[in-house]
């Protein structure tokens, strides 16, 4: 029976596990707004959402507070950059609904969305599994909501109660998952 149920999840977790984690370069084709770029991935050219956070819009439809701001900082990091890396999350699909690539931006060795949260012109969102640096991004964060900084100085924060109750949850359900892969791994 114990061999069972231990076949039967590493069925269920398999496509979890076929992703690996991996960084590619790139280069910068075009900065669209504080969230996402247009990079050369090789040969091609791909429109690159930056994965787990989202900032303010600025455009000519919407211009959202700390929008300009965000946009302006992201362009410019992106553009001095010396070196940009893209590493794609074991636990994310590699292309959202909109056929965007998702992944995390490092440039020059330092993750940008940290940087963007850090400052205030990002909050983390969209979230749905356990990312790499989700847990580092939330204390930043937290950081920058405490301190008001960037979008947060203007603002009270709203808190979505049923978010909540969904990510404690979900981060529970993904240590439950890894200690079980670890006793998988500690048996084999």
């Amino acid at each position: 029976m114990k061999n069972r149920i231990l076949i039967i999840m590493l069925i269920l977790l398999t496509p979890t596990l076929v992703f690996a984690q991996s960084k590619e370069k790139a280069k910068l084709v075009k900065c669209i707004d504080g969230d996402t770029a247009i990079f050369k991935i090789g040969k091609e050219e791909e429109k690159v959402r930056f994965l787990a956070i989202n900032t303010p819009e600025y455009s000519r439809n919407k211009k959202e507070s700390y929008g300009k701001e965000a946009s302006d900082y992201t362009c410019k990091k992106l553009e001095k950059a010396e070196k940009i890396e893209l590493e794609y999350d074991p636990l994310s699909e590699k292309r959202d609904k909109y056929g965007r690539v998702l992944a995390w931006v490092f440039l020059d060795g330092k993750l940008l969305q940290e940087d963007l949260v850090r400052k205030g012109y990002a909050e983390v969102k969209y979230v749905y599994k356990d990312y790499l640096y989700v847990e580092k991004l939330e204390r930043k964060q937290e950081k920058a909501i405490e301190n008001k900084i960037g979008m947060w100085s203007e603002k009270e924060v709203e808190i979505d109660e049923k978010e909540l109750i969904v990510n404690y949850f979900r981060g529970i359900l993904n240590k439950i998952t890894k200690k079980i892969l670890e006793k998988i791994e500690n048996m084999l």
